[in-house]
């Protein structure tokens, strides 16, 4: 298994659109081998005094944050979906969040428990 994570600013009035966006992208996610998606909406992120969630992606105060991962049997194949996504893909005209403060990377599991 291979999970890419996400921290996402999303202005909370667009939430409707952030979550119909990510339903589209949902499908061609599984499409390219995706096995899970989630994408969780801000409802407990408490502020740091040295740092948190809010401020990794300098969020305003009218932006709620969203962590979001994908899971892939493995990083080959999230590697060649991410290939196919830059050769493909064309980004909409206007996205309902940031991307430029979007964080996210890819992790390697060590520990999991449950599904």
């Amino acid at each position: 298994m291979y999970i890419q994570g996400f921290l996402i600013p999303v202005p909370a009035d667009k939430k409707e659109a952030y979550r119909d966006m990510a339903a589209e992208a949902a499908d061609y996610f599984k499409s390219l081998g995706a096995t899970e998606i989630v994408e969780a909406w801000e409802d407990n992120v408490a502020d740091g005094k040295t740092t948190d969630f809010r401020m990794a992606v300098k969020a305003t105060a009218d932006e709620k944050i969203v962590f979001s991962w994908i899971v892939w049997p493995d990083r080959a194949t999230c590697d060649a979906a991410s290939e196919k996504m830059e050769a493909e893909m064309e980004m909409p005209e206007e996205m309902p969040f940031d991307g430029k403060r979007m964080i996210f990377g890819g992790f390697e599991p060590i520990f999991t428990m449950g599904r």
